[in-house]
């Protein structure tokens, strides 16, 4: 099938097969994130979008997973997107999950009735950037996001019976804003009660305007024992609701999944010997990889 452009895809989907339904994201405004930077926000026409699934179905015997790409394919009118679920599922009978990427306020855009059809037609879970629960740090970052429109976006997945897998960002607050990320950010998590949660360590992209900050100064790196010590402070301060935590992203410092609360205090182990052994070499540096 031909596809436009970079593809990105969480980790966690990947043995999902890809159907690219949108180009870029409609965001595209984070100072952090260059995945789409060369692309302009569009939406596939749908006879483009049929033929992927046809030929989907013509090398593939066997689909019960897919992931629809590009960036906040949510965003797209609802009556759109039903047509895409429909042909899936009449050329798919035996598809179990539908997953896209979602900004929360993708959410708030939509009526209950359209994200129930949506989740009727089968959409299973969407992927949705929080990146963190500070005011502050979600302006600095142009998030275009406030923490009262992720709690109102997250209410409506929830009623609609959409999984939300959520994730965020180790570091965001950098040097000096650390603990507050973290603090706000845990706070924000116990009011939203995602069913998955994944956070991943700060990594600085090429070309974007976060990287200018830092080359600047205006932007001061945290290091990897504040990277770690958020961790901590979050496995510490998770409320007891039941949600499964993809912490294995390859840039972070402590690697480990699992259903949470159940692995609270195996994760918690781990985390502060991680801690001890940054403490005990003296490298304070945070290194990690561009995507």
């Amino acid at each position: 099938m031909p596809f436009e452009g970079k593809l990105y895809r969480p980790w966690i989907e990947a043995e999902s097969e890809l159907i690219q339904v949108t180009l870029g994201c409609s965001n595209n405004t984070c100072t952090f994130c260059s995945m789409f930077i060369d692309k302009r926000f569009t939406r596939k026409k749908l006879e483009e979008i049929f033929a992927d699934i046809d030929a989907l179905r013509a090398r593939n015997p066997h689909v019960e997973s897919i992931f629809l790409i590009d960036g906040n394919v949510m965003v797209l009118k609802t009556e759109f997107l039903l047509k895409v679920l429909e042909k899936i599922n009449a050329t798919f009978p035996e598809i179990q999950n539908i997953a896209l990427y979602s900004c929360l306020n993708d959410f708030r855009r939509k009526s209950l009735d359209e994200l129930k059809a949506l989740r009727a037609a089968g959409v299973t879970k969407a992927y949705a950037g929080l990146e963190s629960g500070d005011p502050f740090v979600l302006d600095r970052v142009k998030k275009r996001m406030t923490p009262q429109e992720a709690i109102e976006g997250m209410e409506l997945a929830k009623a609609a019976g959409i999984e939300v897998l959520l994730s965020f960002i180790f570091g965001l607050g950098g040097r000096n804003g650390s603990e507050q990320h973290i603090k706000e950010t845990t706070d924000l998590l116990n009011i939203l009660k995602p069913e998955e949660i994944a956070p991943m360590a700060l990594a600085i992209q090429p070309g974007t305007v976060l990287e200018q900050e830092v080359k600047s100064g205006e932007f001061v790196m945290p290091t990897a024992l504040q990277v770690l010590e958020e961790e901590k402070y979050l496995l510490e301060n998770l409320g007891y609701f039941r949600h499964y935590y993809w912490g294995d992203h390859g840039n972070n410092l402590a690697r480990m999944r699992g259903w949470m609360p159940e692995a609270r205090a195996a994760f918690l182990d781990h985390a502060k010997e991680r801690i001890a052994a940054y403490e005990t070499s003296g490298d304070e540096e945070l290194v990690t990889y561009a995507w």
